[in-house]
């Protein structure tokens, strides 16, 4: 049985077991740890996953030619396999409060969603890794200054290190992506709670690289209003992909004071 990739699921299947050991490893698993895999497909990644003794793995497949595929091929994930949508799971459900490690070769269609969603859950995932879309991968590591900073960069720097760890090229998967692929790994930071209001936080991010080239004086207008006087401050002067983590911190603060009522 071949399970056959799926266009509307951005299924690409890697072939290189070189690399999927590599994305395997960068778990850097030495302990009993749970994980969960997201995607695994036809199981590339996940046999190098249940080599390692210390890994509680379970995985989750939307495709259900996979998941046969999987039950078939895999006796060794009988009652391990989650047949349903990575990003409807509630995982405090399934997991209670202990650590949860994610995994996986992730669909590129929804990689930013898995993110923001191991975002969501960041208290219990200290650790994700996997590989997505070169241009993605980038932007979630871009420094501040760059082209490639945003969004993502800004909020998942915000409670995770970022490791870019390197480029997977198109001959590898079947059928061949358009674009490259990189691998990336997250780990928690030691921040617990942003020292401002982390839904303004959010929304100031947002509002400001949702007009990057502007500066935040002018981006941020529909919060703060037209004329007003925070505005002289070197902070608004700046364009968003100029400030950092904390520089986004201070000048949430900023706006939590002086916003339009």
């Amino acid at each position: 049985m071949i399970v056959t990739p799926k266009k509307f699921l951005g299924q690409h299947f890697l072939k290189d077991l070189n690399i999927a050991r590599s994305i395997a490893e960068s778990l850097e698993i030495t302990k009993p740890t749970k994980v969960l895999e997201i995607g695994p497909g036809m199981g590339v990644l996940t046999q190098f996953l249940l080599q390692n003794e210390n890994i509680d793995l379970q995985v989750v497949e939307l495709d259900r030619e996979s998941v046969a595929y999987l039950q078939e091929n895999f006796p060794a994930l009988e009652g391990r396999i989650i047949e349903g949508d990575f990003l409807k799971m509630d995982l405090s459900k399934l997991y209670g409060e202990g650590d949860l490690f994610v995994i996986g070769n992730y669909p590129y269609n929804i990689s930013s969603q898995i993110f923001f969603k191991v975002l969501a859950n960041r208290d219990h995932i200290p650790v994700c890794s996997g590989m997505i879309q070169k241009e993605v991968a980038e932007r979630i590591a871009a420094a501040p200054g760059t082209k490639a900073y945003g969004i993502l960069s800004v909020l998942l720097q915000a409670f995770y290190d970022i490791e870019y760890l390197f480029t997977v090229h198109e001959y590898v998967f079947d059928p061949p992506p358009k674009v490259k692929s990189a691998v990336i790994r997250m780990k928690r930071n030691s921040v617990s709670k942003l020292d401002c209001d982390e839904t303004l936080f959010a929304q100031v991010v947002k509002t400001g690289f949702n007009q990057r080239r502007k500066m935040m004086r002018n981006s941020l207008q529909p919060i703060l209003g037209k004329d007003n006087p925070v505005y002289q401050l070197p902070l608004f002067t700046k364009r968003p992909e100029q400030l950092s983590v904390a520089e986004f911190v201070e000048l949430t603060n900023i706006v939590a004071k002086n916003k339009v009522p």
